[in-house]
């Protein structure tokens, strides 16, 4: 019987059309706009000023603090800006803006496709390396890698969980990796056990992917301690806690951390940049992003540099479709709309959806009629109805006392609703309010 994990949770059309075609190379834009600050922390400190001559893995930003993660060049070029520019919601952010000069790239990088697969490296070294290649959560939380491999004193590390599920309706980025850089992410695999001193890894997929999870079975049948375990598909399966639920049967206590269980998840993703950073010493300066929406012409996979305008890939993907109507980065469940199109794709770009405007709008919002369907289906087990009003009515102590900051964002809520009302939204406001409040009371 496929495992999953239990309270709430919905199934949401999948619309994963892009499965099925290989990753393409998205050619090297003239100019890149690379953010300081892709990762949860602070952000970078510029390394680099404008008129500096660059060279692609170089790195441009280095960690400012425990919580940071280093920067790098995606291309090599001219400096032509250290500056603030607005990210895809408007924002302003601190970034470097790199005139693209050929293809040039740092000498000690391994750019060749011949797989390494010995291991050598110590504990010490692995995190090093993972440090010095600014590696962030590649499923979206951008957290910092080497943190993550830090546990907490008193905190030992039983389990490492790969997280190859990618439920986010629309999104195949991480499905087709799996299929086309298996063995890179098995070894990436075996490094993180190896930092986190672990002797067995789970590597978690979910079986809308049969074809993903034989490729990694296959290979991970002849490795010592690494495991594929088949889930159940429903949403949001993704998320850490219904993750290490659905594996291992434990469950997060509110407020605590996966490492609470003895439990550390990374995404396949992670795991393939921490095999090319180790056993490559190539840092974080590209990813593959989805491109998709039912209205647009040539859907797909795209390996892109980060600090790439957003835009080339919509180009790539065939352009704008006549009726577009919102651009989502991510999926439709937790993706935020685009306000610039032109912002850079950073280390967390997963997904880039798009809209019509039938899609995109929304109905209109009615009186709650006590159904309990948002309860029913909240996988953090809250009342997605009463953190609404208590938002609205910005009662924060009670948000915070009807644990607020447990909810995952996931969406469910809003999408089960029959009364349309916009509970994600406000629940994300309270949520915000509630934290800042708790930071406040830290002070």
């Amino acid at each position: 019987m496929l495992k999953s994990f239990k309270i709430g949770g919905i199934h949401p059309p999948e619309n994963k059309w892009t499965a099925d075609g290989k990753i393409e190379v998205l050619p090297v834009p003239e100019e890149v706009v690379i953010p300081l600050g892709q990762h949860i922390g602070a952000p970078a400190t510029p390394l680099v000023q404008k008129g500096d001559r660059v060279k692609a893995g170089q790195p441009i930003g280095e960690a400012a603090g425990f919580v940071s993660a280093a920067v790098h060049s995606s291309v090599s070029g001219m400096v032509t800006a250290v500056e603030e520019r607005p990210d895809a919601g408007g924002i302003l952010r601190p970034v470097v803006v790199v005139k693209v000069e050929g293809d040039e790239w740092m000498e000690d990088i391994n750019r060749s496709e011949k797989p390494e697969h010995n291991i050598t490296a110590s504990k010490e070294d692995i995190l090093k390396a993972i440090g010095a290649a600014g590696i962030v959560g590649m499923g979206g939380a951008t957290f910092p890698t080497r943190v993550k491999l830090s546990p907490p004193p008193g905190n030992t590390a039983e389990l490492l969980i790969i997280n190859g599920v990618e439920c986010e309706p629309y999104l195949t980025a991480d499905h087709r990796i799996m299929l086309e850089r298996a063995e890179d992410i098995v070894v990436g695999t075996l490094i993180l056990m190896k930092a986190l001193e672990v002797k067995k890894a789970v590597i978690g997929i979910e079986n809308n992917k049969p074809d993903a999870i034989g490729k990694l079975q296959g290979i991970a049948s002849k490795v010592l301690g690494v495991e594929i375990c088949p889930l159940k598909v429903k949403y949001p399966q993704g998320g850490e806690k219904q993750l290490i639920k659905a594996v291992t049967g434990k469950a997060v206590p509110s407020g605590a951390l996966p490492i609470a269980v003895g439990a550390v998840v990374q995404n396949v993703g992670t795991a393939l940049a921490v095999y090319e950073a180790v056993m490559k010493r190539k840092p974080l300066v590209e990813r593959v992003v989805t491109v998709t929406g039912k209205s647009v012409k040539k859907p797909g996979n795209f390996l892109c540099r980060i600090g790439t305008p957003i835009s080339k890939l919509i180009e790539a993907a065939g352009g704008l479709p006549t009726d577009a109507a919102k651009v989502i980065g991510g999926g439709p469940m937790m993706g935020r709309a685009m306000a610039n199109p032109d912002a850079p794709v950073t280390k967390g770009t997963s997904g880039i959806l798009i809209l019509s405007e039938k899609e995109a709008l929304r109905k209109p919002a009615s009186n709650c009629i006590r159904c309990a369907k948002c309860v029913s289906v909240c996988p953090m087990g809250l009342e997605p109805y009463l953190l609404m009003d208590l938002s609205c009515h910005q009662l924060t102590e009670r948000l915070e006392a009807e644990k607020v900051m447990d909810c995952i964002e996931c969406g469910s809520c809003s999408f089960t609703c029959p009364s349309h009302r916009a509970l994600l939204d406000y629940i994300r406001l309270g949520k915000s309010r509630t934290g800042a409040m708790i930071r406040n009371r830290k002070q």
